[in-house]
This record gives C-alpha cells, sequence and structure tokens, in this order.
C-alpha cells in the first residue's frame, strides 16, 4: 500500500512538473531571432577586428578574457597533473617499439602534424581552426614519437620555457591593450596602428588575433605534451 502512495506521488509530481515546463515552453517564440548580440556580431566583425572567421573574432577579441581563462584552467589540469606525480621516479616502461609501419610513418608523418598544426592556429582568423585545436594537433604529433619509439621523451625544460614564455606573452599582449586602449586585450594592432585594414581575407590581417592564437596553440601544445608524458611514464622503485 505504501508502495503504490508513493508511486502515485511521483506520477503526480511529474504530471505537474511537465504541466509548468509546457506553460513555460508555450510562450517561447520559437523561430523569431531575438539575440541582438549576435547579429551585432556577425555585421561589424570584419570592421571592428579583420577576421573572416567571426566565431574566431568572438573567441579571441570580443571575449578573449574568457579565452584567457579557458588557458587558465588547462594550465591548472597540467600543474596539477605534474603537483600528483612530483617526488616520483617515474621513467618509461615499454619494451618494444611500434611496428615497421608506426615507426616509419611517424619519422615521415610528425614533422607534417606539427607543421599542420601551427597552419591551424595561424590561420584561425581566416579558416575554421584555432589556438586549441591547432595545440592539440601538435600534441597529436609528439604521442605519435611516444607509441613509435621506446627510448623517446620531449625536451622537457625547453618546453618547461616555452610554456611560461607565451603564457606572458598572453598576458603581455593584454597589458598593452590596457595601458593603450584602457582595457585588457584591447586590439592595439588593428584598432591603433590600422596594421591589416587592407588586406581582410589574407594572411596578414586580423588585429592582434594571429598573434593570440599563435600563442594559444604553442602553450595548449606543450602542456598537452606534457600531460601525454606524465600519463605513458610508470613508477619505478628506489
Amino acid at each position: 500500500m505504501v508502495s503504490v502512495l508513493k508511486r502515485g506521488l511521483a506520477i503526480i509530481t511529474l504530471l505537474i512538473i511537465g504541466y509548468w515546463l509546457a506553460q513555460g515552453l508555450a510562450g517561447v517564440p520559437f523561430g523569431q531571432d531575438k539575440m541582438l548580440v549576435g547579429q551585432y556580431y556577425l555585421d561589424h566583425v570584419k570592421q571592428q577586428t579583420g577576421a573572416v572567421n567571426a566565431v574566431t573574432a568572438i573567441v579571441v577579441n570580443y571575449r578573449g578574457f574568457d579565452t584567457l581563462g579557458e588557458v587558465t584552467v588547462l594550465f591548472i589540469a597540467s600543474t596539477g597533473v605534474a603537483a600528483l606525480l612530483w617526488g616520483k621516479r617515474r621513467k618509461r616502461t615499454a619494451k618494444t617499439e611500434g611496428s615497421i609501419v608506426l615507426t616509419t610513418g611517424t619519422r615521415l608523418l610528425a614533422p607534417f602534424v606539427i607543421l599542420f598544426g601551427a597552419y591551424i592556429f595561424i590561420h584561425g582568423h581566416l579558416t575554421p581552426g584555432g589556438g586549441f585545436p591547432g595545440g592539440a594537433t601538435i600534441a597529436t604529433a609528439f604521442l605519435l614519437m611516444y607509441m613509435a619509439f621506446t627510448v623517446y621523451e620531449i625536451p622537457h625544460r625547453a618546453f618547461e620555457k616555452t610554456e611560461g614564455l607565451v603564457g606572458m606573452g598572453y598576458v603581455i599582449v593584454g597589458l598593452i591593450g590596457l595601458a593603450i586602449g584602457g582595457y585588457f586585450l584591447f586590439d592595439w594592432i588593428w584598432q591603433t596602428w590600422g596594421w591589416g585594414h587592407n588586406n581582410i581575407g589574407r594572411l596578414f590581417s586580423g588585429g592582434f588575433i594571429p598573434v593570440i592564437y599563435t600563442i594559444i596553440g604553442i602553450k595548449v601544445g606543450t602542456e598537452l605534451s606534457g600531460i601525454i608524458d606524465n600519463m605513458l611514464k610508470e613508477e619505478v622503485s628506489e
């Protein structure tokens, strides 16, 4: 009897909630564009940023401070992985290298994968892509190296220094905008210098967007490669 009452109460509750949701959705003007901000971006993106890719302009320019937060989250995740493994002797324990197909393919393709990753973030203001997918593509090349060769390790010191320098570079670009334009990440290359105004749709355009995306691509690539290195090593006894 008690179980029947509980089921009945649950059904009645669900019906009430469903009725409320239906009433709320009935007042939504489906099919009508109410997003004025989105239309503003589409109408002014080229004039205000010089980027052909509107998504890129929104991510790096209009809401660049949020993108800085996303990069910071990735940095914290990478630091967290390193902190969990800090103080432990770790090394690669793989005994056999990859097949001849994998090793030969890695030797041939790894440089081109890195080059393609760089292409993705350098051309982010012109084509679909940007710093995050470009950096992830670069990290894929180093993952191939780890899969193919048992003794390969990334150059840790060089990666750590590069990661720190590009991270500071992002902040410096934003602070220059603060000094020139009055707010952080002001696009001083486009708005003040006017660099690229006559080249919209070409590589040398987009204001500071290619600069920011290059910084993000390198930082994401080095951080993800560091995470891969930490994950593929195992703790060894003293």
